[in-house]
């Protein structure tokens, strides 16, 4: 049994192992706020099929309740600790659709599917402000996560660089990468196609997938720099071929599926 990958644009992925489907911070809408579709189909209702999902933090392209509305009652959400406190929409949307919530501190982790095999979710640090932004101050940790099942597959959410990244994240064969965003400046603790080149290279997982870019945009954006748009995976491929030249680049268009190389 191999790894499977699906992205649906943004940070949204499916993540298909040891027999069981997880999906990352589902966003399922045309628009968000000032925030436009601007690439790719809405994901089809499969797309909304999960025996788990992870939600990396708490901005409301990550966390976003009427998406996870969308999910079969049962689905078990895997939230950053304090997540249902910060955003009652979270807590009503859990409690009307039977979703059960489990929170994780980084280095905490839950068991899904059968016990042989079983997939290991471990929370891991992000170096990301987390809150609810801009309904007020609290401090909910931005996590990424590492599944562990017959590979060992890293989701970053969204993190800028830091030291101890590869010691958090430890061994991994797959590493789902933001390398843009969705306006034309990208602030502190995000990657861009150059930095997500430079976690490559200091995580060296066999491939990488880059996400969190080419699907958003910001609404009167469309002329303003359109290059920060459609360019940052075509750049983080070629960014990782000089720095990381051992990594398999999987760039997928939105709906693609790929079995990603997880041997060297």
């Amino acid at each position: 049994m191999s790894v499977e990958i699906t992205w649906w644009g943004h940070a949204t992925v499916t993540v298909q192992d040891a027999g069981v489907r997880v999906l990352t911070d589902p966003l399922f809408v045309a628009r968000l706020a000032h925030l436009r579709r601007r690439r790719g189909a809405l994901p089809p209702p499969e797309a909304a099929r999960a025996d788990a999902v992870l939600i990396s933090h708490l901005h409301a392209d990550h966390l976003h309740p009427a998406s996870l509305a969308r999910l079969a009652p049962g689905t078990r959400l895997i939230v950053p600790r304090g997540a249902s406190a910060a955003v009652p929409a979270l807590r009503r949307v859990a409690a009307a659709r039977g979703l059960p919530l489990t929170e994780l501190r980084p280095g905490e982790e839950c068991r899904l599917g059968p016990a042989t095999p079983a997939l290991t979710v471990r929370a891991v640090r992000a170096a990301h402000d987390g809150r609810r932004l801009p309904y007020g101050p609290h401090r909910v940790p931005a996590l990424g996560y590492v599944l562990h099942g017959t590979a060992r597959t890293y989701f970053a959410g969204d993190t800028g660089l830091f030291p101890e990244l590869p010691d958090e994240v430890g061994p991994c064969e797959v590493a789902l990468l933001p390398v843009g965003g969705w306006g034309p400046f990208l602030g502190h603790g995000h990657l861009d196609a150059r930095r997500a080149a430079e976690a490559a290279a200091r995580l060296a997982p066999c491939s990488a997938v880059p996400i969190h870019y080419g699907t958003y945009w910001p609404i009167g954006l469309d002329a303003v720099r359109p290059h920060e748009f459609h360019a940052p995976g075509q750049e983080f491929e070629r960014q990782a071929a000089l720095i990381a030249p051992k990594v398999t680049v999987h760039r997928l268009g939105h709906g693609e599926s790929v079995r990603p190389r997880t041997t060297r």
